[in-house]
């Protein structure tokens, strides 16, 4: 029988470094990839204190007045930096479900360090996936260098959950590591206010989605109104919360390469309780891993036989990302 719940799965074997462990990791990981598409991991070393650091310093930014939010603005659709504010984005326009928009705010960074002297970084489609991040440094100066030892500690767990999914296809470990070395992925803090009003007909804190990349790493509070999943039955099912872990789930990029072996599942943040909804703000540190923008997703050869051919034109890292998110923040302001 698949799995109907979000398994929770240590990871402490796959460091230890012995093949017995981490083949055991790896089994567990792609089981639920297969049967859920979603986890809750332990035992990933990231510091605890660099986690509260984050949490502390991202409510001190959501906490300042509107006007010093929209200066660090996101500057245009096709760029995924900066703020975006309450209402301003739904998610369930990617899926082309009109419904209201998402009640949240979000903070988004990329790729920083980027090196200025290097084609690959600064010409052509590049330059919006590597564009500066706006950082409200005359406001609270403290947040970029929080943010960036976080951006950092989530590459490296990112990677390390890359090989393993490397080794639950039966594939080489080190199989991605030239896909993602000069990654794409985005860093994206999500503020869901406490409810005073009563949310519009068929409006959530996030809208039914599947996530569009590679794999992404959520942090979420114990807080009224959470992360539901939908299993392989159509039910809609909590995400446990288990102090100290994250929540990790495969994008629609690695459905495509795994042929649909491994599966992009919806998921949705929802409304908290009427009588919860006046003290339920809830904070997400969401890290969305994505390959390098001139990743070619091919159907892998360990998902792909005579009966079952690929299912997926191929088609680049960078490209798929552009599209879908254009859809999803240009549609969901139309909705606003």
């Amino acid at each position: 029988m698949p799995l109907e719940n979000v398994p929770v799965i240590d990871l402490s074997d796959y460091y230890l470094g012995t093949p017995e462990g981490k083949a055991r990791v790896a089994a567990e990981i792609g089981r639920a990839c297969r049967d859920i598409g979603f986890m809750v991991i332990t035992g990933h070393g990231v510091p605890a204190d660099l986690v509260s650091d984050t949490y502390d310093v991202s409510r001190r930014f959501f906490d300042l007045p509107e006007p010093l939010k929209r200066k660090v603005g996101q500057p245009s659709p096709d760029q995924v930096r900066g703020y975006s504010g309450l209402a301003e984005e739904g998610l369930s326009y990617s899926l082309d479900d009109p419904t209201p928009p998402d009640l949240k705010e979000s903070f988004s960074v990329g790729p920083f360090d980027v090196p200025a002297d290097d084609p690959y970084f600064t010409e052509g489609v590049a330059a919006v996936h590597f564009a500066p991040n706006p950082w409200p440094d005359d406001d609270l100066p403290e947040l970029r260098p929080v943010w960036q030892a976080y951006f950092t500690a989530q590459e490296q767990l990112a990677a390390d959950l890359m090989r393993l999914f490397a080794l639950a296809l039966d594939l080489p470990e080190s199989f991605f590591d030239d896909k993602i070395d000069r990654h794409i992925s985005m860093f994206r803090v999500l503020n869901y206010p406490s409810q005073a009003e009563e949310p519009l007909p068929g409006q959530m804190r996030a809208g039914a989605h599947s996530d569009y990349g590679s794999l992404t790493i959520v942090r979420q509070e114990d807080r009224p109104g959470g992360l539901q999943v939908r299993n392989k039955l159509g039910e809609w099912v909590d995400v446990p919360f288990i102090p100290g872990s994250f929540v990790v789930n495969i994008g629609d990029l690695m459905m495509q390469w795994t042929n649909d072996t491994w599966i992009s599942t919806m998921h949705r943040v929802v409304n908290p309780p009427r009588d919860k909804a006046g003290d339920s703000r809830r904070i997400s540190l969401v890290f969305f891993h994505q390959p390098n923008y001139d990743a070619m997703v091919t159907c892998l050869d360990s998902c792909q036989s005579p009966e079952h051919p690929p299912k997926y034109a191929p088609v680049s890292s960078g490209d798929h990302l552009y599209m879908k998110f254009t859809k999803q923040t240009a549609q969901g302001r139309d909705a606003a």
